[in-house]
C-alpha cells in the first residue's frame, strides 16, 4: 500500500510540474458503465454469485506528450449486488446491494493513430469507501475501507468518447468472520468486470 501511494505522489508531482504547453493534456469528463462482480470466500461455507450493477461519476486524465503516458483518476459512486449460498446445516442464500464511493488512480498509455481513433491499456490501485450497508450479514461487517487493482484496456473515439473494459480484483478482504462450527476466519473477496463509457470535454 505505501509502495503504490509513492509511485502514486512521484507521479502527479512529476505531471503538475510540467510546463503550460504541456498542460493542455488535460482532460476533464464524465464516467459511467455498467459491471459484473462476485464475492468469493475463503473455506467453503459459502459460494459467491455473479451480479450485475453500475457506476458513474467524474473522471481527469492527464496524458505526457509523445509518449503517451499518463494519470486516469476518477471518483466514482458503484452500486452492485452482492449474493452468496451459505451451508451450514442447510443452505442458506444471501442478497444485499453494496454501495461505494471508488477511487481508481491508473496508469495509463495511450497510443494509436491519429486524433481521431487510439487504444489504451491501464492498471492501478482502486480504493474504496462503503456507503451503503454495514454488513453483509450479522457475522460478516463490511470495512469502511478497501483496496482493489485494476487492469484494462479500450479505445478512444473522435477525440471525446472512451470506451474500455477492465477487471477489477480484491489486494486484501473486503470482510472477515468468525463462523460457529467453523474453524478459522472466513474471509470475503470482491472481483469484477467492468464495462465503461467516458465522454471528455
Amino acid at each position: 500500500m505505501k509502495h503504490y501511494l509513492s509511485v502514486i505522489i512521484v507521479l502527479v508531482g512529476l505531471l503538475v510540474s510540467m510546463p503550460a504547453k504541456a498542460q493542455r493534456f488535460l482532460q476533464f469528463g464524465l464516467k459511467g458503465g455498467v459491471n459484473v462482480a462476485s464475492l468469493s470466500f475463503s473455506g467453503d461455507m459459502m459460494k459467491g454469485s455473479n451480479r450485475t450493477g453500475f457506476f458513474v461519476g467524474p473522471m481527469a486524465e492527464l496524458t505526457i506528450p509523445v509518449i503517451g503516458i499518463g494519470l486516469e483518476v476518477s471518483a466514482l459512486y458503484n452500486q452492485v449486488g452482492a449474493e452468496a449460498d451459505f451451508y451450514v446445516n442447510e443452505r442458506t442464500n444471501i442478497d444485499q446491494t453494496l454501495k461505494t464511493i471508488e477511487i481508481p488512480v491508473n496508469l495509463k498509455w495511450t497510443f494509436g493513430a491519429g486524433k481521431t481513433l487510439g487504444a489504451y491499456l491501464l492498471a492501478g490501485p482502486q480504493f474504496g469507501f462503503n456507503v451503503g450497508h454495514g454488513s453483509f450479514t450479522e457475522s460478516f461487517r463490511l470495512k469502511d475501507r478497501y483496496t482493489t487493482f485494476n487492469v484494462g484496456a479500450g479505445v478512444k473515439l473522435v477525440q471525446h468518447l472512451q470506451v474500455g473494459v477492465n477487471y477489477n480484483f480484491g489486494l486484501g478482504s473486503l470482510s472477515k468472520a468468525t463462523v460457529e462450527n467453523y474453524e478459522g476466519v472466513i474471509k470475503m473477496k470482491k472481483n469484477g468486470w467492468q464495462v465503461s463509457l467516458a465522454y471528455m470535454f
